[in-house]
């Protein structure tokens, strides 16, 4: 795995850490009268940042893309009140929330698996 193919894994974590977190705002915003339900915009997070400068606040300090420039959290203002106070459909928000977490273990996974291969080449130990 190249170097970039980590910054993209690590850029995708980071994604669907964000994604989690919003819809678990939803989730708990169930029952909150007017409440409008937020999403995750992905737009070009994984094709964009392979060339981005990298970010450091000290010379010496290696730095990654801001996660910021890429995602956006958006608000749907859709009118469909699934609960009767919100837009909050849970059936739709608990689909995303488990392919979300699939999403999130696949990308630890082969980011762990990387790491743990890298450290046995270093080590005199692996065959990869």
């Amino acid at each position: 795995m190249a170097g970039s193919n980590v910054k993209l894994l690590e850029n995708y974590i980071s994604y669907c850490s964000l994604k989690n977190k919003v819809i678990s705002k939803n989730i708990a915003n169930i029952g909150t009268e007017d409440y409008n339900r937020q999403d995750v915009v992905f737009k070009t997070l994984l094709t964009e940042n392979i060339n981005a400068p990298m970010k450091v606040t000290e010379g010496k300090h290696i730095g990654s893309p801001e996660m910021g420039k890429d995602v956006d959290i958006i608000v749907d203002n859709t009118k469909t009140e699934f609960t009767g106070v919100n837009n909050v459909d849970i059936d739709q928000e608990m689909a995303e929330l488990a392919e979300n977490q699939i999403r999130f273990k696949f990308a630890t996974r082969k980011l762990s698996s990387y790491y743990k291969n890298l450290q046995a080449v270093i080590k005199g130990g692996g065959n990869t």
